[in-house]
């Protein structure tokens, strides 16, 4: 159990109340495996100042959503280098068709670019993966993940945002606008304001992105719905009573599936 633990850990970057939902123990006991082995989580504090993170939560669902785009290297046809090793990794990207190239010449894949709508009460997360990440990408985003709030019970009243150009055009906040939001900003050089939306990005990076071998991106792009699932419906959350997001949303079609 020891070792399953450890592997675990190590693997999925998991909490320990992620990790005992897994093994069926006592997330005491996984605290106590991953304390015994240098593993333990560090404290939440600010990267820039070393200062405890002040931490807030809005009451009820909608109050307030964040919103961000985190960008990932698309994969190559046969596996990228994270499992297939540097050397086969390049002969894969190389290979893959539809490439352009850098300004050395060299073939590039290009990126990746989820946009993740996420809500500040419930944690319950709206993600896509697009290949850009302009305005109008961004604000049918926005469109789509209040229809799909909307569906749940969720009516979204402030969007917070960092000062990207994106969120800073006039399309953005006329959208916002149009479907009666208002738009907020982070303040500048201070991403932690952000934060929650950050650490889905990391955990969607663990439990998604990086979490096996795909075989290329569309494979990729496709578990990304399921794993999605997985995290509303099922994933235990510390900021939830360690319960699944979903469990905030009351009496919600399809709430338990």
């Amino acid at each position: 159990m020891t070792k399953r633990c450890v592997s675990l850990r190590q693997r999925l970057r998991e909490g320990p109340v992620q990790l005992a939902a897994r093994l069926g123990i006592a997330p005491s006991t996984v605290h106590r495996i991953l304390r015994s082995a240098r593993l333990n989580r560090l404290a939440y504090v600010d990267r820039a100042t070393g200062e405890p993170i002040r931490r807030y939560e809005h009451d009820h669902p909608g109050s307030l959503v964040h919103v961000d785009v985190t960008k990932l290297g698309n994969i190559p046809d046969g596996g990228g280098w994270r499992y297939v090793g540097r050397r086969q990794g390049e002969k894969h990207r190389v290979a893959t068709p539809g490439k352009s190239r850098n300004a050395y010449g060299s073939p590039k894949l290009g990126h990746a670019f989820v946009h993740t709508v996420i809500g500040d009460h419930s944690r319950v997360a709206f993600t896509e993966a697009h290949d850009d990440e302009t305005a109008v990408t961004a604000v049918g985003v926005l469109h789509r993940a209040a229809e799909w709030f909307a569906k749940r019970g969720v009516v979204i009243a402030r969007v917070l945002s960092d000062n990207g150009g994106a969120y800073r055009s006039y399309l953005w906040r006329d959208t916002c606008d149009t479907l009666s939001i208002t738009p907020k900003y982070t303040r500048p050089y201070r991403p932690q304001t952000n934060g929650k939306v950050e650490r889905f990005h990391r955990t969607m990076a663990d439990g998604w992105a990086y979490a096996r071998c795909y075989a290329s991106e569309a494979e990729r792009r496709s578990e990304l719905k399921s794993w999605l699932h997985y995290y509303n419906h099922h994933r235990p959350h510390t900021a939830c009573g360690s319960l699944p997001p979903f469990s905030r949303l009351i009496n919600v079609p399809g709430q338990y599936i």
